[in-house]
């Protein structure tokens, strides 16, 4: 127990997962808002709109996360002169959250577009027939079924979308989870075994309660046919 007690009072572990827990919070709700941008394009009736959204999904679903973090870096900050703060740690940040949404857009549209796959056909030609748009009949009747049917792949997304914010070591943001362990295991390599429990532990109480209130939700939302 005395290193357990060594490294809190040495480090602020609290906050390096707070710092995560940031990331993914801000980051879930950008990609949610262009993810829901994507599948309405996916199903859209306009095919130039359909390409574009499918080729988005494909190259960001195939392309490692650590490539777009340095990226946000390297190509964005320092080539594009991207910056959202004159705080270097703040900039950090949000060249972090942007990369992080960019990347987890594509699969929270994936998510939806499982959902709208359980939503029948028929709902869409009754809308047709009762003389609604594509934006109505999108927006009112198959998107809210779909979401309900998503809940589960959206969940699994969401905890995906925590353990990738440890990627954000690589947009330089020096506050993170992956950054203190590498630190704690520089510096308190006598000790490395509780490091390890640490961070394990860390993210297993995170994970944890998402996958089980995703569960509940998933069976408590499903649409019954």
């Amino acid at each position: 127990m005395e290193g357990f007690i060594s490294l809190f009072r040495s480090y602020n572990i609290p906050g390096a997962f707070l710092v995560n827990i940031e990331l993914t919070l801000w980051a879930a709700l950008f990609s949610t808002i262009l993810g829901l941008i994507l599948v309405m394009m996916r199903i859209s009736p306009v095919s130039s709109l359909r390409k574009v959204s499918a080729g988005y999904v494909e190259l960001f679903k195939n392309m490692p996360l650590t490539i777009i973090m340095v990226f946000m870096v390297l190509g964005a900050f320092a080539q594009l002169k991207l910056s959202f703060s004159d705080n270097f740690q703040t900039n950090f940040f949000w060249l972090a959250v942007t990369g992080l949404s960019l990347y987890t857009a594509a699969f929270v549209a994936e998510s939806l577009r499982s959902g709208i796959n359980t939503v029948p056909k028929g709902q869409a030609e009754a809308a047709r027939a009762m003389g609604l748009n594509f934006m109505q009949s999108a927006t009112l009747i198959i998107m809210p079924q779909a979401i309900r049917g998503s809940v589960a792949p959206l969940g699994n997304t969401l905890i995906a979308l925590l353990k990738n914010s440890t990627v954000a070591a690589a947009a330089s943001v020096a506050t993170e989870t992956s950054s203190l362990m590498s630190e704690m295991i520089e510096f308190r390599p006598d000790v490395i075994i509780q490091i390890f429990l640490i961070f394990a532990m860390g993210y297993v109480i995170l994970i944890l309660p998402i996958g089980i209130l995703t569960t509940y939700l998933s069976n408590k939302l499903a649409v019954r046919r």
